[in-house]
C-alpha cells in the first residue's frame, strides 16, 4: 500500500499495489492525483529518500509543488558525504553551525546541527525547459548519532570477540589454523562483515610444537631411530581499537543530506528539521498498519478482497491515528499527564500516549447478561477514573458504555 496523508494521519490518496513492484514509481501517479486535489501552488512534498530521485523532484517543480527530502546514500551523494561532513565537523568548530533545539521536560535538547548551501538544478519536462536553485542541507542529529555510536559499539565488541575465537586454545574438538593466508582470510572477512574494516588492528603469533615420534611400531627405547615432527598453529594474541580512526568514524556518525526548493524566507534551517521530523509520524502511521492491525500478509482468494480489507484496515488506523492525536492535544494543552497506561510501572505518567495503550485500557471491560425466566439482568464493569478520563478527552460521553446495561426496554436493570 501507498498513499499520502495530511498531519493527522488521514489518507489524501492511497493506492492498493502488488508488493514486488518498487516505491519509486509510484510516487508520480500518486502526486499527479494528489494535484488534482490541491489546487494551491504553494504545497510542500515531504517525503522519504525515495521521493528525492532526480525525475521526482523535476516532476514537483514541473506542476509548480515544492519537494523536501533526504536523498539516499548512494551513488555520488556517498562519494561526496565525506567531504560535507568533514566542512561540517570543522564549522562547528568555528562556530558557523547552525542549531535547532526541541522543549523536553522543560529543558532545551539540541535536535540538530549543520548547514547548507545552495545549487542550481534544471531539466525538462514537457518539452519546457525548468531551472530552479536548490537548497542542500547537511544535518546532523545527535540522537541518530547516538543510537549509531551504540551500533559501532556493538560491532566492534563482537568482532573483536570473533577475532579471538579463530584461534581457541588446543583442546578437543578445537580446530586450530595452521595456515597463515587462512587466518588472514578469516580476519578480514570478520571485520568486512561488522564494517569495522580499518578500526581495529589484531596481532598473531606462530606456535611451533616439536614432537619426536618413534619409527615403527611399539615402545620406543634409546637405540630406536625417530623423526622430530613439528606442528604448526597461528594463535590471535591481542585484538587493539585504532583510537584515532574510531574517533573520526564517530564524527561521520549521525548525518543526512536533505534537499529542498523552498526559499529560507517560507522554510529555514530550524524549518526544515521539524518539518520532515513531523513526516517520521507518517511514517510510524504505515508501520502501525503493517504491524499493529497486520495489513500483511492477506490470505483471500480475489484482489477485490485486498482492496477492500485494505480500506477496512486504513479506517481503522485513521481512527487509532484521530484518537491518539486528540488525546494527546487535550494532554498537552491543559499540562496534565495520565497514570496507568503502563501495567509494567503503574505510576508512570506520560502526556504522548499511544493509541495502543488507550484503547488497552478498556480490554478488561465485560458485559455480563444473565438470562432469568422473563428478566434480563445485565453487569456492566464500572469504569474507572483513568478509563473516565480517557473519554473526556476524546469528547466523548461515558454513556456509551453505561447504555449497556440497559435493555432495549426503557427500565434499567439491577446490578449485582
Amino acid at each position: 500500500m501507498s498513499g499520502a496523508l495530511d498531519p493527522l494521519g488521514m489518507p489524501l490518496a492511497s493506492d492498493t499495489v502488488s508488493g514486488e513492484r518498487a516505491d519509486d514509481g509510484l510516487y508520480i501517479p500518486l502526486i499527479k492525483r494528489m494535484n488534482e486535489y490541491l489546487s494551491n501552488d504553494d504545497v510542500l512534498y515531504v517525503g522519504d529518500c525515495k521521493i528525492g530521485a532526480f525525475g521526482t523532484r523535476l516532476y514537483i517543480k514541473g506542476i509548480r509543488k515544492h519537494y523536501l527530502c533526504p536523498l539516499p546514500m548512494t551513488g555520488h551523494v556517498a562519494r561526496g558525504m565525506e567531504r560535507l561532513i568533514r566542512i561540517g565537523v570543522m564549522k562547528e568548530r568555528l562556530g558557523e553551525s547552525g542549531y535547532v533545539y526541541a522543549e523536553k521536560n522543560d529543558e532545551k535538547v539540541l535536535m540538530a546541527k549543520g548547514y547548507e548551501f545552495q545549487r542550481g538544478q534544471s531539466g525538462e519536462y514537457e518539452d519546457r525547459k525548468i531551472k530552479w536553485p536548490e537548497r542542500v542541507l547537511i544535518v546532523n542529529s545527535p540522537a541518530y548519532a547516538g543510537s549509531q555510536a551504540k551500533g559501532l559499539e556493538r560491532r566492534l565488541k563482537t568482532a573483536t570477540d570473533k577475532l579471538y575465537a579463530l584461534t581457541p586454545r588446543r583442546g578437543p574438538g578445537k580446530r586450530q589454523i595452521i595456515d597463515e593466508n587462512k587466518l588472514n582470510v578469516s580476519a578480514d572477512n570478520i571485520l568486512k562483515r561488522y564494517r569495522v574494516r580499518g578500526l581495529l588492528r589484531y596481532e598473531y603469533v606462530k606456535e611451533t610444537e616439536r614432537i619426536k615420534k618413534y619409527i615403527g611400531k611399539g615402545r620406543g627405547s634409546a637405540d630406536r631411530p625417530y623423526k622430530i615432527i613439528e606442528r604448526v598453529r597461528y594463535q590471535v594474541v591481542s585484538v587493539k581499537r585504532k583510537g584515532y580512526r574510531i574517533r573520526r568514524e564517530t564524527e561521520r556518525l549521525g548525518w543526512k543530506l536533505f534537499v529542498t526548493d523552498a526559499s529560507s524566507e517560507r522554510l529555514s534551517f530550524e524549518g526544515v528539521i521539524k518539518c520532515y521530523r513531523k513526516e517520521y509520524r507518517v511514517e510510524r502511521i504505515f508501520a502501525r498498519l503493517k504491524s499493529r492491525l497486520n495489513a500483511s500478509p492477506l490470505y483471500v482468494w480475489r484482489d477485490d478482497q485486498v482492496a477492500g480489507m485494505t480500506n477496512l484496515l486504513s479506517l481503522a488506523v485513521r481512527v487509532m491515528t484521530l484518537a491518539q492525536y486528540v488525546v494527546r492535544r487535550s494532554l498537552q494543552k491543559n499540562r496534565v499527564k495520565l497514570k496507568g497506561l503502563h501495567p509494567e510501572n503503574p505510576k508512570k505518567l506520560t502526556d504522548t500516549p499511544t493509541a495502543e495503550r488507550l484503547f488497552k485500557a478498556f480490554s478488561e471491560i465485560t458485559l455480563t447478561i444473565i438470562n432469568s425466566g422473563n428478566s434480563v439482568i445485565r453487569h456492566l464493569t464500572p469504569l474507572t477514573d483513568l478509563q473516565n478520563d480517557i473519554l473526556k478527552r476524546l469528547g466523548l460521553n461515558c454513556s456509551i458504555y453505561k447504555n449497556l446495561e440497559f435493555e432495549r426496554s426503557p427500565y434499567k436493570l439491577s446490578e449485582w
